[in-house]
């Protein structure tokens, strides 16, 4: 049997500040009651929001002002975390908010793990965009970029997605074919300019 609660923020998917709304027992007792998300809609509980709500909106929009301004230095940022895997990109493990949240607050804003909207733990390599909720009414995109090795990490950041051990090692070669391309060039220049300077100095003996 559903109960009847006043919304004391706004709660996603369930409704704004004030509105009154029907939600399962247990989720008022566990977690809109004593988070203080909610009141009880009782005739008391009524008048007595009713009387602050003034109070709760202004408290309300100085928290909402404070996300803001974190999201600013959060939106579209991205973090890396390390993990083991195997070739086929599946971690032996997982990635869960608690690590979302130490890794994002490692990139310079505090967050908590209650604020990272993960579904479920993150169990591949590559590029994982994951929301933060920072209020109510403010949430930001991030990614998490999970990578065995700061240099994988690199390579899936341009790549824009998971880099295989094969796409890995191909890329390797073509860098190192492209250095050598490089010094064979320089060589080349080089013993060019070396001859130029040889026949020159022979003009001028002759």
């Amino acid at each position: 049997m559903a109960v009847e609660v006043i919304l004391l923020e706004r709660i996603e998917n369930l409704g704004q500040m004030g509105d009154v709304v029907k939600v399962r027992p247990g989720f008022a007792r566990n977690y809109l009651l004593p988070k203080q998300k909610a009141l009880r809609a009782n005739k008391a509980n009524r008048e007595l929001f009713e009387t602050q709500r003034a109070q709760l909106e202004a408290e309300n929009l100085e928290r909402r002002q404070e996300a803001e301004q974190v999201s600013g230095k959060i939106e579209g940022l991205q973090v890396t975390v390390i993990r083991q895997a195997g070739d086929n990109g599946q971690l032996y493990g997982s990635v869960n908010a608690r690590d979302v949240a130490e890794a994002v607050t490692g990139g310079g804003a505090t967050i908590g793990r209650g604020q990272v909207v993960l579904e479920k733990p993150i169990k591949t390599l590559g590029l994982h965009p994951v929301r933060i909720r920072l209020h109510p009414e403010v949430s930001v995109s991030v990614t998490v970029n999970v990578a065995r090795s700061e240099a994988e990490a690199e390579l899936q950041a341009k790549a824009g997605r998971f880099v295989s051990s094969d796409e890995q090692q191909a890329a390797e070669e073509a860098a190192e074919a492209e250095l050598e391309a490089a010094a064979l060039a320089a060589e080349e220049a080089e013993a060019a300019a070396e001859a130029e300077a040889a026949t020159e100095a022979e003009d001028e003996t002759a």
